[in-house]
């Protein structure tokens, strides 16, 4: 394959789409689980006039090639890191603003280690390293609440989907913003999502919190069932120098319970 069939291979791979202004700094954002490049599309439009937006969908997600998924490299947050730092290879991006939504936070924490020269500067949305409570440490949930999760969600993805995409998005007196999330976790192929959902609800990666050499905001929103409180201040003293700023919107959504605030609050930290 010439390098320019591999660069074209990678972009494809992963839908990717770059906007804005070609000459802005970058910025590349990621969705999280059950989600796709969509997610972004309220918040995008605040930062196309003065940066290079860079959009893209994890294997199995969206428009990606879901020909391209392999179970062995997928069953870490380490391949997908390995794509993340692919794209900003083929795409010849340094100094990023990396914008993570929930396991994309923590992909993107991998893959800053991996290779820090292409990041300027993190931001963490709802980030949790470790979903699962151990010891002192608060994840969140039980592994019994877990296991339980998984075992829903094996059983009947789309049942699962309509149930607890409302209460992952909060927001219960705006039923539309869970709707959008259910819309989005149902258009994600179901058998890679049970693989995703393991990937991500059974994930460590609390000791590459303190492995992190770029600038990093993390965002923490109000009320959010997967990635409370207490996760964010974790992260936020695990990462030296960054800074932990509280959004008023609920849920673990904010791209689209409130995409303005997250908007201007992103923008208002970028270094």
């Amino acid at each position: 394959m010439t390098t320019q069939a591999a660069a074209t291979d990678v972009l494809l791979r992963n839908n990717v789409h770059v906007l804005g202004n070609p000459a802005g700094r970058p910025l590349v954002f990621a969705h999280g689980f059950g989600c796709s490049q969509e997610i972004w599309r309220a918040v995008v439009p605040y930062f196309v006039r003065d940066y290079r937006v860079v959009l893209f969908d994890h294997v199995g997600a969206g428009g990606s090639d879901t020909s391209a998924y392999d179970r062995g490299k997928y069953d870490s947050l380490d391949g997908y890191a390995r794509d993340l730092l692919e794209i900003l290879a083929v795409l010849d991006l340094t100094d990023v603003v990396f914008v993570g939504h929930s396991v994309s936070a923590m992909i993107g924490v991998v893959a800053s280690v991996d290779d820090p020269s292409r990041f300027g500067q993190l931001v963490l949305v709802g980030p949790s390293p470790r979903y699962v409570d151990q010891g002192a440490y608060r994840g969140g949930f039980t592994q019994t609440d877990i296991d339980g999760l998984l075992d829903s969600l094996d059983a009947n993805y789309l049942g699962w989907s309509a149930a607890m995409a409302p209460v992952i998005a909060g927001n219960a007196d705006r039923p539309e913003v869970g709707a959008e999330l259910t819309g989005l976790f149902c258009a994600t192929d179901p058998m890679i999502a049970r693989h995703f959902a393991r990937v991500t609800f059974l994930s460590d990666n609390r000791r590459d919190l303190a492995r992190v050499t770029v600038p990093t905001v993390v965002l923490q929103c109000s009320d959010d069932v997967i990635a409370p409180a207490v996760v964010g201040d974790y992260v936020h003293d695990q990462i030296a120098g960054s800074t932990l700023v509280t959004l008023t919107s609920t849920g673990h959504t904010p791209s689209l319970s409130d995409p303005d605030e997250l908007a201007a609050v992103i923008r208002a930290n970028i270094a």
